[in-house]
């Protein structure tokens, strides 16, 4: 991903014979491997984890929406990437996130259970947050009023992420032996995906992003970095072991920005840079969770005390 990012800045032409319209399908890709991994089992797991599951959603679609919403305005953002970093923070968790778990030898259960609750949901909150959050900025910024498209929101979201994990669980289900031949190869062709995505972005963008890059890089830095520490602070803090909260901090730190450039693209197409903070947020997050995984290697996870057993008399 770092490799790629900065062959896009230096030599754009290696990027820009990507086109546009390719990113729904490649995002597809990415989703349909996720349900190519899923079973219905993975589904029933939120009722052996009813309470990081909850925890992980409502920080997903709590925090991380008011640190985006916060952020923007901070940083003084120009209104586009203020678009863009708002799709990023109400975005779901990212399939990047499942893999980072696995490295830091967390809950790879409960990152999987986190990833496919957020993501369905991601059909209903997403649009949703982000029309309200986007419509305040602009009414607080300008005084004028953008009618964000949600029914638009919801149907992209619906298309490029929704039916692709659907259509890669039920293939699983019942095409599982042809399937373990295949899902060796599907995160290759995932990682490809978002590399494409994401340094297409990055050189068709690559003026304004030297320009004025700086502080849009900042606020991603900050916002997925807030994430992770915020998201774990809280876990510990609302009753979370220190397995599951480190979990849940990943969860809440990675993003599904792929979403967030396609939704930017397709349904803000007056603003015309707001894609640019997912492509950031992509090469962010795979940056600090890598960080994040190995920090979790060196620092032993103490488990939580339990309460004190009384004594019989």
């Amino acid at each position: 991903m770092v490799a790629g990012a900065a062959l896009a800045l230096w030599k754009p032409e290696t990027a820009t014979w990507f086109q546009p319209h390719w990113i729904p399908f490649f995002l597809g890709i990415i989703m349909l491997s996720m349900g190519l991994t899923l079973t219905w089992q993975d589904f029933r797991r939120v009722l052996e984890f009813p309470r990081p599951v909850l925890m992980g959603v409502g920080l997903q679609f709590g925090l991380m929406p008011l640190l985006g919403f916060a952020i923007a305005r901070a940083f003084a953002l120009p209104l586009d990437y203020m678009i863009g970093l708002i799709l990023v923070a109400c975005s779901p968790g990212g399939t990047a996130s499942n893999v980072v778990v696995f490295i830091a030898r967390l809950n790879v259960a409960l990152s999987v259970t986190l990833t496919t609750c957020s993501t369905l949901l991601a059909v209903i909150m997403t649009p949703v947050l982000t029309t309200w959050l986007v419509e305040m900025l602009a009414r607080d910024l300008t005084g004028a009023v953008i009618q964000v498209d949600t029914l638009g929101l919801l149907l992209d979201t619906f298309q490029v992420v929704i039916l692709p994990v659907a259509a890669g669980v039920v293939i699983n289900q019942f095409f599982h032996r042809q399937v373990e031949h295949v899902t060796p190869y599907t995160p290759l062709l995932a990682v490809l995906s978002i590399v494409f995505i994401v340094d297409y972005i990055l050189a068709a963008k690559r003026t304004e992003l030297l320009e004025s890059g700086g502080t849009l890089l900042a606020a991603v830095v900050t916002l997925h970095a807030l994430g992770f520490v915020v998201g774990y602070v809280l876990a510990r803090w609302i009753g979370g072991d220190e397995t599951n909260a480190r979990t849940v901090s990943v969860e809440v730190g990675m993003q599904n920005s792929g979403l967030a450039t396609e939704l930017a693209r397709s349904n803000f197409a007056l603003f015309g840079l707001a894609t640019v903070p997912g492509a950031l947020s992509a090469l962010t997050h795979c940056i600090l969770g890598s960080l994040a995984a190995g920090l979790s290697r060196l620092m032993p996870q103490s488990p939580r005390p339990s309460p004190p057993q009384r004594q019989k008399v």
